[in-house]
């Protein structure tokens, strides 16, 4: 057969052509897509920007659909749906994200940090757990500790608590070790609970060894031994109080005066409290110490004098209203609407407030119940502050 060679020199420049249009059409193809896909993101951005969440949303899903394989948009958009309260959504695109194989490690273990903060938002304590589990030994193994101990604290589970904070200290990512001590307090109280003494004294002195410096357990075994009838052992506990904490001797003083009082120890007691007083003046100290002169045998000042006396450190509402209680007044008929005005009037001024949160209460909390943090009530009351 003969063969002829004009069909080739023909065909060459015909092949040559059709393959040039081929490639002009998929380059012209790809400069769309990358077009679009920049045009979508930054007009994501814009709108995000301007806290238009909607619309960034329906860009970013735009972006998305132009670029599928762009993790980046994935990362924005799962973080817009958590911002918005969709967290059905965000935990979709982050479990996207872990599905693929051709997932760096590195946008791995972030998908996986993003997915934990999607149940954690959710309120999704036990899933959210198994994935914080999951980040240990990742640049994100700090964030995810701090977020186990939050959720075991609410869950009030103080042993794995414990143990998430113990790790924290070791890992030198913070001190711990008041917390650790709060959490062998609120052991101790859960074993007083169900009548088990013996047991909540071996995790206060626990507590103690733990947290020399910390308040709360010497004043919970104060307490327990003063329950048990021996007061003696509960005022030498309450007292080395004032030597290791003697910022919470405001908080203390009132223990001290009863247990003084029960155990025979007033006069010492007094002598220390009025030690303390002269360095840092506070109604809860002068009030132990009123309580205290009040037993004593023997010509001691009035409460009144007392009062007046603190009148001369600092201006206290507080203060004067107790010293008005027992003063005649000239129209003395008035003087119980005045004294009820008063003591309404300085209700507010005896509360405790959160130095975090600003939250205000009766009583003086270890952990704040607004915002959950510890040691965050100063002893004093909010006038002294």
């Amino acid at each position: 057969m003969n063969f002829d060679l004009s069909w080739i020199l023909l065909g060459l420049p015909l092949a040559f052509g059709l393959g040039w249009l081929a490639s002009r059409l998929d380059l012209r193809q790809l400069r769309i897509e990358n077009r679009q896909a920049p045009k979508a993101y930054f007009k994501g951005l814009n709108f995000l920007l301007n806290e238009q969440q909607d619309q960034a949303i329906d860009a970013f899903i735009e972006a998305v659909q132009n670029d599928p394989d762009t993790s980046e948009l994935h990362f924005a958009l799962g973080n817009l749906f958590r911002r918005r309260g969709e967290y059905e959504r965000a935990v979709r695109v982050h479990e996207h994200l872990l599905s693929r194989g051709d997932l760096s490690l590195a946008d791995r273990q972030r998908a996986q940090h993003a997915l934990a903060l999607d149940f954690l938002k959710a309120g999704l304590i036990d899933r959210s757990e198994a994935a914080l589990l999951k980040l240990e030994g990742t640049p994100f193994e700090a964030q995810a500790r701090l977020a186990l101990l939050a959720n075991y604290e609410r869950s009030r589970d103080w042993p794995q608590a414990a143990q998430i904070a113990q790790k924290l200290t070791d890992a030198k990512q913070g001190d711990f070790h008041g917390r650790l001590a709060h959490y062998l307090c609120e052991q101790a109280a859960a074993c007083i609970t169900k009548h088990q003494p013996d047991q909540a004294q071996t995790l206060l002195q626990e507590a103690i060894s733990t947290a020399p410096a910390a308040a709360r357990p010497r004043i919970d075994l104060a307490r327990l031994l003063a329950n048990q009838g021996k007061s003696g052992d509960a005022y030498t506990v309450i007292e080395k109080v004032l030597q290791t904490s003697p910022l919470a001797t405001p908080l203390v003083a009132g223990l001290l005066a009863e247990f003084a009082l029960a155990s025979g120890h007033s006069p010492q007691a007094l002598e220390l409290l009025k030690a303390h007083y002269e360095n840092t003046p506070s109604l809860d100290v002068l009030d132990a110490i009123v309580a205290l002169e009040a037993s004593q045998s023997g010509p001691a000042p009035s409460a009144r004098d007392w009062y007046v006396r603190h009148l001369e450190h600092e201006p206290s509402l507080v203060a004067a209203a107790k010293w008005i209680a027992g003063e005649k007044l000239e129209h003395e008929q008035f003087h119980p609407q005045v004294q009820r005005a008063l003591d309404h009037a300085v209700k507010p001024l005896l509360r405790y407030r959160c130095a975090a949160c600003g939250f205000e209460a009766k009583q003086h909390f270890w952990q704040c119940p607004g915002c959950q943090a510890w040691d965050s009530y100063p002893t004093r009351r909010v006038e002294e502050l």
